[in-house]
């Protein structure tokens, strides 16, 4: 692990009803690294980010980022959900979403200032959408709106982003194009924890690995983590089935980007 832990996580027990989800969670990131968050559905995956980012309360335990709180270090850290959780209805214009990545970093009350507009407009650029600046959220399809969410998010210039699942229904040329900016944010130092489902393509995009099942099966650089031994006991036996779904689906050439589903689940 490097020297410096960009987020730590101590006795974190968080549920939902009364049911635990996370359960006596210990976890350490390391700054500077590409990082994924991987296990089956229901492992807590998102309820791990949310309460990280104190969206959701805890039962029990503490966050800390570099070693403050969240409140401390707000401003240095992005937050991109699922697409599942947005309200695509809202009257927003692309340029307007991206805008909203500035809102941490300048007063609440001042009007977006001509910097502002610059960043936003070149975070756009960046993900291939400015051109489509001025149009409605709603009118977008699901991987310019991904597109979109990712904007916001490097609008913002923070140290830290978490991603939630940003791969999740888009094609392939843009997941492509979101992979290239993580791994170039990743290589300007910057710490990247993004929720991932693909295991055939997990060693390829991360350099660091935490297997979740509402508890930390596993956790470290991305070669040592992703074994068939530690996934199995991430998967609790489901990992053959999975796979043979998978392979199943590319030999029909189907365009499966989730091959690894498991039934959903709360959590």
């Amino acid at each position: 692990m490097s020297a410096t832990c960009a987020i730590s996580a101590h006795d974190l027990t968080v549920g939902y009803d009364r049911r635990p989800v996370l359960w006596n969670l210990n976890l350490e990131l390391p700054e500077g690294q590409l990082i994924g968050v991987i296990g089956p559905n229901g492992s807590g995956k998102t309820t791990l980010l949310k309460s990280l980012l104190g969206l959701l309360p805890l039962a029990s335990g503490e966050v800390r980022f570099w070693g403050q709180p969240l409140a401390a270090v707000q401003a240095q850290v992005s937050y991109v959900p699922q697409r599942s959780s947005v309200d695509w209805d809202f009257p927003a214009t692309v340029l307007d979403v991206a805008l909203m990545g500035r809102y941490p970093v300048r007063r609440w009350w001042a009007r977006p200032s001509a910097t502002d507009r610059a960043l936003a407009k070149a975070a756009l650029e960046q993900v291939g959408m400015l051109a489509l600046r001025h149009r409605q959220i709603g009118q977008l399809s699901g991987g310019q709106r991904q597109r979109v969410f990712l904007a916001r998010a490097l609008a913002q210039a923070p140290e830290l982003y978490l991603l939630d699942e940003p791969f999740a229904g888009v094609d392939i040329a843009t997941e492509q194009t979101i992979v290239g900016i993580l791994k170039e944010l990743r290589a300007a130092g910057k710490t990247v924890v993004v929720v991932h489902h693909d295991l055939k393509t997990a060693a390829a995009y991360f350099d660091w690995a935490v297997l979740l099942n509402q508890r930390v099966v596993a956790n470290g650089p991305a070669e040592q983590v992703l074994t068939d031994e530690l996934l199995q006991r991430t998967y609790s036996g489901q990992l053959n089935l999975l796979t043979a779904v998978a392979d199943a689906l590319h030999q029909q050439e189907l365009p499966a980007r989730d091959p690894y589903p498991t039934p959903p689940t709360r959590g």
